[in-house]
């Protein structure tokens, strides 16, 4: 009796605790319903107002719905290995370039991995490979070697990066699978701004802080690759000279012929550029693209002064009169500073103004050379780059001893977020690109949604009708039991915070399957012992003993199956895997310990005698 009492108290316990962890998911598909049903917006925003802790709290709580159900996003992504392999060498001079050209050309056809066509190409033209890479005394083999370690720690720092960034951005559960030696799966659920989370997962996130060269070396450069290019050299002059036919929109001076957006193929550069009375060139928002690819041309860049760059800014500035323009840097091409010394990153507004920014803090190496860097070069402009765009170019006024920064130039809230996370996330070994994009609407997530609850009750209805039929008042004990198997999984999945997916759904009703089958093994083994002639109480006892060997054996070979599932499944058979090795441990308890509880129970109250087994 002491022993069905301490089992009684572990079944109220489970059970309980099972309520609890479903109560929020109940709730929040009671007020879901509430707001749903109210008529007017008004009524709709009061009762949010009145009810918005109770509601964010239950939201946040309750069961994730898989990305089959909820709807949201499905990406492949692929990580640029060239470009990482780009990164790692030195001296790149024009053969290098030609060689990585001819690479890129063949992963277009070949399936082998971009080191290995790096290496087949440099062994046809005979080069060795520590022209460019590493030390100048490791053989190709070491060379090959380490470049395959650097892409394969790429892809694995590529995938915990993303994976920081997108628990940052608050989705529950996300699926991120590697594919092949260069892909992401990633599948994120509930996901409803398709545009903001492109950005967060394809921004590389490398931060530097570069040195802005002066206005004069700026215009030199600008004149030198218009020459480059065939332009005349002043078409470079300042924009109150320049003639209304090739005058882009100015702060200054509002050009005549350039008043609305067209697409600037077949234009000079010198027509969508040019230069403010304050010395600053910029180019007007609709040539922004235009610019930015003639500017990253090898060509061009050869034109510059050694060691520099021209970029663009990464947000457009406005004249009084509602045009946008990008200012246009030449900055030192190698960093002062980079990303890898932020500790910090905090979204916040200005001390002097309304606009969002990006606080930064170092870390002691950082700090040290931050106050190098802007006592060195006080009265001079340092741009701070994030992926190749200047956010802002500040002038250092005094030396900052403290090791802080701050990111400005941003235009929302949700941007200074989205900045802030990937810069605490941490910068992508290597850019990634997105190869496919499935979205999947909640209007298809609802018809799944229905046929996965009518397939659970059909399921259930059908099972717990054949027990009570077959079995008598121990079929009612076993779908009781079965009730509480189903409230067990759906309970660890939303206490786990895991998603229930359509996979999960099909895992469930496997679930009640086998919760039922051990029912059906020790019913079985009960009514052998007896037809024997053996008393209740015996071949209850004899039923459990002689069927426990057979339903252990079958619940561990289950529950390693979903385990290897769960390991190397991907997607949706990871679903499919978690929620039977949930329901398979469930099924366990309750047809050992919560069936045997009941027997006891009704039979020592005289409730069930020889033919309450069928």
């Amino acid at each position: 009796m002491k022993n069905n009492r301490f089992k009684l108290l572990l079944i109220a316990v489970v059970a309980l605790v099972s309520v609890w962890s479903i109560w929020p998911t109940y709730r929040d598909q009671q007020l879901s319903s509430q707001l749903a049903g109210f008529r007017s917006s008004e009524d709709s925003l009061k009762f949010t107002i009145d009810h918005r802790a109770e509601i964010e709290q239950a939201r946040e709580k309750s069961l994730k719905l898989g990305l089959d159900l909820r709807g949201g996003m499905h990406l492949v992504m692929e990580v640029d290995l060239f470009d990482l392999i780009e990164q790692k060498a030195w001296n790149k001079d024009a053969r290098f370039q030609q060689i990585m050209a001819n690479v890129k050309s063949a992963s277009a056809t070949s399936g082998a991995s971009p080191v290995e066509l790096l290496a087949a190409e440099f062994k046809r033209q005979n080069i060795p490979l520590s022209r460019y890479f590493y030390d100048i005394r490791n053989t190709d083999k070491e060379i090959v070697d380490k470049l395959d370690k650097e892409s394969q720690d790429a892809l694995v720092r590529a995938k915990e990066i993303i994976r920081n960034r997108i628990d940052q951005y608050g989705v529950a559960e996300p699926v991120i699978q590697t594919q092949g030696a260069r892909r992401l799966i990633i599948e994120l659920s509930g996901v409803t701004d398709e545009n903001r989370v492109r950005k967060l997962l394809k921004g590389t996130a490398k931060l530097e802080f570069k040195l802005v060269k002066e206005p004069e070396a700026l215009l030199r450069a600008m004149e030198s690759v218009n020459a480059m290019l065939s332009e005349t050299p002043g078409a470079m002059a300042p924009a109150d000279s320049v003639s209304s036919a090739s005058k882009p929109v100015s702060p200054d001076t509002v050009a005549a012929g350039v008043a609305a957006p067209v697409r600037p193929s077949g234009k000079k550069l010198s027509e969508v550029v040019g230069v403010m009375k304050n010395g600053v060139v910029f180019t007007p928002e609709y040539a922004r693209d235009y610019v930015a690819s003639v500017l990253s041309r090898e060509d061009v860049r050869a034109r510059l002064p050694q060691d520099t760059e021209l970029l663009l800014a990464a947000k457009p500035e406005q004249t009084e009169k509602g045009e946008k323009y990008y200012p246009i840097f030449l900055v030192k091409k190698s960093p002062e500073l980079t990303g890898g010394v932020i500790t910090e990153a905090k979204a916040t507004f200005g001390t002097e103004s309304v606009q969002p920014e990006v606080s930064m803090s170092m870390n002691e190496e950082g700090t040290s050379k931050w106050a190098r860097i802007t006592g060195a070069n006080i009265g001079k402009q340092i741009a701070i780059v994030l992926d190749g765009a200047v956010y802002s170019a500040p002038v250092v006024q005094s030396r900052i001893p403290n090791g802080n920064s701050v990111i400005n130039g941003i235009t929302s809230l949700d941007e200074a977020k989205d900045l802030e996370i990937i810069l605490k996330a941490g910068a992508l070994p290597a850019p990634v690109r997105i190869l496919e994009e499935r979205t999947v609407g909640p209007s298809l997530g609802s018809d799944y949604i229905r046929a996965g609850l009518q397939s659970l009750i059909w399921g259930f209805t059908a099972v717990a009708i054949f027990m009570i039929f077959y079995y008598n008042k121990a079929g009612i004990a076993a779908d009781l039991a079965l009730v509480l198997n189903i409230l067990i999984v759906i309970s660890v999945l939303a206490g786990f915070k895991a998603s229930l997916s359509l996979p999960g759904i099909a895992g469930i009703v496997l679930t009640m399957g086998m919760a039922v089958d051990a029912n059906v093994l020790i019913y079985e083994r009960i009514r052998e012992e007896l037809g024997e002639g053996k008393l209740l109480n015996s071949a209850i006892d004899a039923g459990y003993n002689r069927a426990f060997s057979s339903i252990l054996d079958s619940h561990v070979t289950t529950l390693a199956a979903a385990f290897l599932l769960s390991q190397f499944g991907v997607g949706p058979i990871q679903g499919f895997a978690v929620t039977l090795m949930i329901g398979t441990g469930a099924s366990l308890f309750t047809a050992i310990v919560v069936t045997r509880v009941i027997f006891d129970l009704l039979v020592g109250r005289g409730f069930m005698n020889e033919k309450s087994f069928g």
